[in-house]
């Protein structure tokens, strides 16, 4: 499975959305923050893998005992940065080397937490390249939930009872949501050939194996379960509030709309939502915060994506595109908000 283009989109020439974007690019290339900062990655990978190996530590002290379980949130935090790392190792973030970031994403994903980095890979590319596009990107596809009225106007039963309550349902399915990625990662499997299904295989096996023997080797059947299900649906929670911000309630192209003949600023700029914030926010959200900065320069690193971010205010402010920025709490408001719209029309049939 290919991993993430390593270069921005290709220029359009002399035309418009070209000449749009093109400025901007030369700006953030002069300021060097297209350069990788490996050093940063090294230290926060070994950072991250300390505090793995600590909790696994403190599991074994504390197993015998139901204070394992305070381990559980912190574990799920934990593992919240370990998708983060693979993340940017799938968007050439982290190293100039194919192979070098697909050995980070292979860890980091399919071993470290049972997710399937070329399942991921192949997804998230095709979000990249339409982000919110209602036929094209898959992370707006009608599934547990949808994103727009159309979508909405053909669930009936059961899903039609999920889509009227959906806003509200949201956080709560996210406690679903790690077990799900393994799912999905083992479903994709089937769709891999030769030697990268043979190592994407092994390794979601290893991590099946190590976690269910962590587990058991050092605390009773009954804190394991628990444990289990606490560190599961938080680290889900974790991923959810992470991803909800960036694009639900933005403009989402389709077709038949003009947005089909934005170039890569519009495109980018337009289904994207900042989230404000200092420190903390970062690193909560892992850089995702940034999310219209990351969409134009998918392989700028992380640590850089605030320091261009004035850059891209500033080119977007002069162009006249709008640049949708807003506070932790109101993005998951203006996100949750869109989901009830769409489901209004189930519920005024009742």
């Amino acid at each position: 499975m290919p991993l993430p283009r390593e270069t921005l989109p290709p220029d359009t020439g002399g035309s418009r959305e070209g000449s749009e974007f093109t400025p901007l690019l030369r700006d953030v290339r002069e300021q060097q923050l297209l350069e990788r900062r490996t050093g940063w990655y090294a230290r926060t990978i070994a950072v991250n893998a300390l505090g793995l190996a600590a909790v696994g530590t403190g599991m074994a002290l504390l197993g015998d005992s139901w204070w394992v379980l305070a381990l559980a949130p912190v574990l799920a935090v934990l593992c919240a940065r370990t998708a983060f790392i693979g993340h940017d190792a799938g968007h050439a973030q982290i190293s100039g080397s194919r192979a070098v970031n697909r050995r980070i994403g292979l860890v980091h994903g399919n071993l470290l937490l049972g997710m399937s980095y070329a399942w991921w890979n192949d997804k998230h590319n095709r979000h990249h390249a339409n982000p919110n596009h209602i036929d094209k990107d898959p992370d707006v596809a009608a599934d547990v939930l949808v994103f727009t009225s159309g979508q909405a106007a053909t669930r009936t039963g059961f899903r039609g009872r999920l889509t009227r309550h959906q806003a509200w349902l949201f956080f709560p399915l996210t406690l679903l949501e790690g077990l799900a990625l393994k799912l999905h990662g083992f479903q994709h499997l089937r769709r891999q050939r030769g030697r990268a299904r043979l190592v994407e295989g092994a390794l979601l096996v290893a991590h099946a194996a190590g976690y269910v023997t962590l587990l058991l080797a050092t605390m009773p059947l009954a804190h394991a379960l628990v444990f289990a299900a606490l560190h599961q649906a938080l680290f889900g929670l974790h991923l959810g509030m992470a991803f909800a911000p960036n694009h639900k309630g933005m403009d989402m192209p389709d077709p038949d709309s003009e947005a089909e003949k934005w170039g890569h600023l519009r495109r980018q700029v337009l289904t994207s939502r900042n989230v404000r914030g200092g420190f903390l926010t970062d690193w909560f959200l892992g850089g995702l915060n940034y999310q219209i900065e990351h969409h134009l320069f998918p392989s700028m690193p992380r640590p850089h994506l605030g320091l261009a971010q004035a850059a891209v205010k500033a080119h977007c402010r002069d162009l006249g595109i709008p640049y949708a920025e807003t506070g932790l709490v109101d993005s998951y408001r203006q996100a949750l908000r869109h989901m009830h719209e769409v489901g209004e029309p189930l519920r005024a049939d009742i």
